[in-house]
């Protein structure tokens, strides 16, 4: 720092030491000529701060919290900062601003990159320019990491373009994929447990890796927070790592797969959304042909092979992920397919009874052949999510696993195709409908004032519809009034708004006698009753 060699000389001049040598000597310290070091003591004594330190002297403009807000304001935009602290100025509500140059510099001088950046555009453009620590890295299966990535990649499912997702868990010791599944439309719980089975098993067609982690860390998703997904991670006694909303920089290992995978493989493929193409429209062309749903996966597995047993990361010095991992020492803790597709189950929670038409779930039955001379038995039932043609049924009792039950009266699938077309086409009339009720026209201005509505109805319109909508409304209809109740006993109690409601019925005034009940005595009033 130039700061302490300053201020020694201004010391010495002070003290009426100061010689050309020190000068010179300062001068070739930091490899200035010597006229440059008089000028630095120059400026200490007129107050002013030492080359390579922030100071505050007379005429320097320095960033005030009030500019800091209104470059947050204005998105870091200086140009209007100095117009609103003009525009202020002019108001009497503080001093002139200096030039936009100035207070160019003075934002560079005073604010940090990440600073400028953050107030521009907020925590994640801050984040770019801040210093990270990397995680020292431990064994094989000490820590996951897991994550749901959205393919940029239009796959053809069931004759529509989606972008799949994918699901996959990462060990951070030694970059090794463990586990993937692959979801058409948006993931679920489900694919979390299809991701964690084929990471545990080492059996064939998953494996070699495999294996119980000792931590998952994972981020706010529900998938990954839920009920069945944290059951299944208690029963394998697997410590989940919830990690703080975006921070996505405390899962580097899988945020980096995430960005691999896209610039590696990703990019390559037919579909990809992200392609630049020519002209200003980003729009795909017509006569590009997608992959299947099928075709993509297949490819999709085969990219994760090569990563796990031929790409060789900077970190793994020389090795493969699986290399690496399979020379790591560490013990692996394994559990058999068995126990493993129990616990990740979702349980019902209740207990069923087999009956001579099934199982009872959800309003259906399901069946198996394992149910013969079983009625009467108590049974839970476990199942995967989504999964509705089968189910997993299990002893009450014992817990002893029963057999698998599938569903009763599943409809073909040409009735399954009828009834997702049946349903799509009234999700888009429904859409349609409420789009043409919500859209509503107003006339452009070019100077204040209301806003006029448009779209003029004529007043038989107006009543046609009105009179349509009360006669939707049942309630409009009702004539609670029509018929008036009838009278209370005289021997009770009534309001008078309810008194003045009622009907006067012809009945006799007379106190009902002992054996007499005040039915007996109005149904017996008299001949002037029964003539009215």
């Amino acid at each position: 720092m130039r700061g302490p060699a300053v201020r020694r000389l201004l010391a010495l001049r002070r003290e009426g030491k100061l010689t050309t040598q020190h000068v010179r000597a300062v001068g070739e310290t930091f490899g200035v000529r010597e006229r440059a070091v008089w000028r630095w003591l120059a400026a200490a004594e007129d107050g002013a701060a030492a080359p390579g330190e922030s100071g505050r002297y007379y005429g320097r403009f320095m960033v005030t919290p009030e500019v800091r807000a209104l470059l947050g304001l204005w998105k870091g935009n200086v140009a209007a900062v100095h117009r609103e602290l003009t525009a202020r100025a002019d108001r009497g509500e503080g001093d002139p601003p200096p030039s936009v140059q100035t207070l160019h510099r003075a934002i560079r001088r005073d604010l940090s990159a990440g600073e400028r950046a953050g107030l521009a555009g907020g925590e994640r453009g801050a984040r770019k320019h801040d210093v990270f620590l990397t995680r020292p890295r431990g064994w094989r299966n000490q820590v996951w990491e897991a994550d749901h990535v959205q393919a940029p990649v239009l796959v053809e499912v069931e004759g529509s373009a989606r972008r799949p997702w994918v699901t996959w868990f990462v060990d951070c010791a030694t970059n090794t994929v463990m586990g993937v599944a692959v979801t058409p439309g948006y993931p679920s719980r489900e694919s979390v447990l299809a991701a964690l089975r084929s990471a545990v098993l080492r059996e064939e067609p998953f494996g070699p890796q495999g294996g119980l982690p000792e931590r998952v860390r994972v981020d706010r998703g529900k998938d990954f927070l839920s009920k069945t997904v944290a059951a299944a991670f208690g029963a394998l006694v697997v410590e989940v790592e919830d990690l703080p909303a975006y921070t996505p920089h405390l899962k580097g290992t899988v945020e980096g797969l995430n960005r691999a995978v896209e610039s590696m493989f990703l990019a390559a493929l037919p579909g990809y959304v992200r392609q630049p193409r020519p002209g200003r429209r980003r729009a795909r062309p017509k006569g590009e042909v997608l992959l299947g749903f099928e075709d993509f996966t297949a490819r999709l597995l085969g990219w994760v092979e090569w990563w796990n047993t031929c790409h060789l990361p900077q970190p793994l010095d020389g090795r493969s992920p699986l290399q690496a991992w399979e020379a790591d020492p560490t013990p692996v803790r394994e559990v058999s397919p068995e126990e493993l597709w129990t616990f990740t189950l979702e349980d019902d929670g209740r207990i069923r009874v087999v009956s001579t038409r099934g199982v009872r779930f959800r309003r259906r039955d399901y069946v198996g052949p394992w149910m013969t001379g079983l009625a009467g038995t108590g049974v839970r039932v476990r199942f995967m999510p989504h999964h509705d043609h089968r189910i997993e049924v299990f002893d009450a009792t014992t817990g002893r696993y029963l057999g698998p039950a599938t569903l009763a009266d599943e409809a073909s699938p040409e009735q399954i195709t009828a009834v997702r077309t049946a349903r799509a086409a009234r999700s888009r009339r429904l859409r349609k409908d409420l789009t043409a009720a919500q859209r509503e026209r107003y006339g452009a201005v070019t100077r204040p004032g209301k806003p006029e509505r448009l779209g003029a109805v004529s007043a038989v319109q107006a009543g046609a519809e009105l009179a349509t909508a009360d006669r939707a409304d049942l309630s409009r209809l009702a004539l609670p009034d029509l018929i008036p109740p009838a009278a209370a006993p005289p021997g009770w109690r009534t309001p008078p708004s309810l008194a003045a409601r009622t009907r006067q019925d012809p009945v006799s005034t007379a106190p009902a006698g002992p054996d007499e009940s005040p039915l007996a005595a109005g149904a017996d009033g008299g001949q002037d009753g029964v003539a009215r």
